[in-house]
């Protein structure tokens, strides 16, 4: 047999093999997400679910939340946030990345190895890019306060597991509206668990929990580590505070705030 046939042979072996192992691994994610996905809990409880919703929140105490102008945090994959709630200025750096994002705006700055980004388009994608990452990191720094936000559909349901849960439906909002989570509270209505129904999550009903809970200064709570299966999400640094000094930390927005008020 010649050389030319027999690369053709082995070349039409490995083309099977790799067909074969990408319809296997194909079959097993769909089995996975067959036996693992669950439907989203219709039948609704009686039961007041703004009151329940209330309860939450003020079990992680949603006031002393508000009160704080200041908060910092890393999310996993070296995300790192300083976030001026009251002025709505997020400075968030990942990578070789750093921007500074007005959040009602969507207008910023943004820095790429330490230079400052001159093409403005460019300069639009990180901050999307940024705004994105924002939108998701900070719900898992402190999504119960949320349930209340407008465009939010809240009832009382009965999970797959028999659980009691408050289920809250975005309408809108952030970068992936149409998210369902249903929430397992204890007898004092501290999450100690939520499930999932996201459009960038193939498996419904995932349960993620919710623990490890953090006092900031003022009372509020926020879970640092959240547990599915066979994964597990820490948030890390957490401070808050009503002023720079209360984080050890330097106001870096007066080129933000300048922007911002020339706009």
């Amino acid at each position: 047999m010649s050389s030319g046939i027999l690369k053709r042979h082995y070349m039409q072996k490995w083309i099977r093999i790799v067909f074969i192992t990408i319809a296997a691994l194909a079959i097993l994610i769909v089995g996975v997400v067959y036996f693992l996905n669950e439907d989203v809990p219709k039948e609704e409880l009686r039961g007041d679910a703004d009151l329940m919703a209330d309860r939450m929140m003020s079990a992680v105490h949603i006031e002393a939340w508000d009160s704080l102008k200041l908060v910092s945090w890393t999310f996993p994959g070296d995300h790192d946030y300083l976030w001026d709630k009251e002025r709505n200025f997020v400075e968030h750096s990942w990578g070789d990345n750093r921007i500074l994002l007005h959040t009602k705006t969507l207008t910023g700055i943004a820095y790429e190895n330490g230079q400052l980004m001159e093409d403005s388009l460019k300069m639009r994608k990180k901050l999307e890019k940024g705004w994105s990452h924002f939108c998701n990191d900070s719900w898992w720094l402190n999504a119960p306060v949320k349930a209340m936000d407008p465009g939010v559909e809240r009832s009382i349901v009965e999970t797959e597991d028999g659980e009691r849960g408050l289920k809250v439906e975005y309408s809108s909002g952030g970068v992936t509206p149409g998210d369902i989570y249903v929430w397992i509270l204890d007898e004092n209505y501290l999450p100690l668990s939520y499930k999932m129904w996201v459009s960038i999550i193939p498996v419904g009903g995932l349960e993620f929990t919710w623990e490890d809970w953090k006092e900031l200064p003022g009372g509020a709570l926020v879970a640092q580590k959240h547990v599915s299966k066979g994964m597990t999400l820490e948030l890390s640094n957490i401070k808050g505070g009503i002023d720079f000094e209360d984080l050890g930390v330097k106001d870096p927005f007066d080129e933000l705030a300048q922007k911002v008020q020339e706009e």
